[in-house]
């Protein structure tokens, strides 16, 4: 867990104290003006009562230019990012003609499969040709191609099961699928820190959800034991099933899960493991295969493996992963099978075609390059920014890595002087984090060269000495130094 120090704490609560006294002071004389105004929805109830937007109000629109910049190419290593500006203070943002050409270091685009690829690309065109850019059905009606077949099958043995399906959508694959494998009578026993996706399917569910805390497998373990012990409320009664949720990689924090211990703990206790790898797989491991791969775990003690295609693969979509008779229940149960439009033929194609170059199946060796690419780019990337004094959360081999912000002020400091620098980066913030917790989170590319990387952390070292985020003593900065002199002597190598 992150431990703020005294003084940061201290000044994060001041500064949303402050903010939030101004928005009350603020909407106090708004509520004044507006009792002089007439209305026209006499007898309706107000969509928005009190304090329910008073955060997008208040706190949110005065930094929103720091989110969803519109961006006007491929997201590859670099993108054109259209300008935009405001007449009422930030209340609206407008477009202009103008874009800037930035270094990506927001994108999920892990293995750099999102820009033009010479394997991939010619055969998502000719599927387009052939297939439509849409199905226009469900997949029991007319949505399901030859495409999607090949799909499941490609899927089921990259990441090692005997069986899988495909979603349209990566957020549907988590909230549609735990209502159908789990309801009242279960038990949901859910990483503290797990995705809103995971979140929301649990809660859909109507089984018993409890929570332990982020990565620590003695903390599951009490929580299993108490629970298997009380079985239901009221009743008492032993539970139906039971199904821990975990993902690879937190997407917040940038660590990876501590998935041989869990997969220990849930054989002791007769639990399913359901692992999120929308992060993980395609990216880490030697042949992109997950955190199994990675960390040693048999898939066949992992239940459900649920993944996205929206990161490594460069398409859009998820899947989940399992035995044959689970994946042929879920497809006679699932919502998100049954009445959801399937997944887009040319993106089935893209992800096709970006899985055969992973496991060289393309005649090259492009796909270990990549590999190998990502997990010294994502390394050499956190290891200097440590070196800097920047708070980094994660492990190795991640390559997402989080500098944590803390004070509100940071946020759009941060943001908008590395944008200035033409370096585009991500900042989150509450509701997607604690309160007190905001940071930005940078995303690793195998498509960044040596020289990206460079220019970013030089970039974000002089942002992070303006903006005040070096929270640790800096090293001395002689290798970044010796790299610039002497860069055919540096360990990543352009691809």
């Amino acid at each position: 867990m992150i431990t703020i120090p005294y003084l940061t704490a201290l000044s994060t609560y001041f500064s949303y104290g402050l903010l939030f006294a101004f928005g009350q002071f603020r909407d106090f004389f708004r509520k004044i003006f507006d009792w002089w105004q007439a209305s026209n929805l006499q007898g309706y109830a107000p969509i928005c009562l009190g304090l329910e937007d008073f955060y997008i109000r208040r706190l949110y629109l005065r930094i929103q230019d720091c989110f969803g910049r519109p961006i006007a190419s491929a997201p590859d290593a670099w993108f054109d990012v259209v300008e935009r500006y405001s007449n009422d203070n930030n209340k609206t943002l407008k477009r202009t003609e103008k874009i800037s050409r930035c270094l990506n270091l927001g994108s999920y685009n892990y293995l750099g499969f999102a820009a033009a690829d010479e394997y991939c690309t010619p055969r998502v065109i000719d599927s387009l040709n052939r297939f439509s850019a849409s199905t226009c059905s469900t997949r029991v009606d007319g949505g399901t191609t030859t495409l999607h077949k090949e799909l499941e099958e490609c899927v089921a043995n990259f990441v090692g099961k005997p069986a899988a399906v495909v979603f349209g959508m990566g957020y549907v694959t988590n909230s549609a699928i735990l209502p159908v494998i789990i309801g009242k009578g279960g038990l949901i026993i859910s990483d503290s820190l797990n995705h809103n996706s995971i979140v929301n399917g649990a809660r859909g569910s109507g089984a018993t959800i409890r929570v332990f805390q982020h990565n620590t497998p003695p903390h599951l373990e009490k929580v299993l034991r108490e629970h298997i012990a009380e079985g239901q409320p009221r009743t008492h009664r032993p539970w139906k099933k039971i199904i821990v949720v975990v993902e690879g990689i937190y997407s917040m924090e940038g660590e990876i899960c501590k998935l041989p211990e869990i997969v220990a703990i849930c054989k002791k206790y007769k639990a399913y493991v359901y692992l999120d790898e929308a992060h993980s797989i395609g990216a880490v491991g030697k042949t992109g295969r997950g955190v199994c791969e990675l960390l040693g775990v048999d898939t066949a003690d992992v239940d459900i493996m649920m993944g996205t295609f929206t990161k490594s693969f460069g398409s859009c979509g998820g899947y989940i992963a399992g035995s044959k008779e689970l994946i042929q229940y879920l497809k006679y149960t699932c919502p998100a099978h049954l009445y959801a439009t399937s997944i887009s033929p040319p993106a089935a194609q893209q992800i096709i075609s970006s899985i055969k170059v992973i496991l060289g199946e393309d005649g090259s060796s492009r796909g270990a390059q990549k590999l190998a690419k990502i997990r010294e780019n994502s390394n050499f990337f956190r290891s200097e920014l440590q070196k800097m004094g920047f708070e980094v959360l994660g492990d190795n081999d991640s390559p997402v890595m989080p500098i944590m912000l803390y004070n509100p002020a940071k946020i759009p400091a941060f943001s908008r002087e590395c944008l200035k620098q033409n370096v585009a980066v991500v900042t989150v913030a509450f509701p997607a984090t604690p309160l007190l917790l905001a940071r930005a989170r940078i995303c690793i590319s195998a498509s960044h060269s040596k020289e990206d990387l460079l220019k970013a952390l030089e970039v974000i070292s002089q942002v992070g000495d303006m903006v005040g985020i070096k929270y640790f003593p800096a090293e001395p900065v002689k290798q970044l130094q010796h790299q610039h002199q002497q860069p055919g002597k540096d360990t990543i190598k352009s691809e």
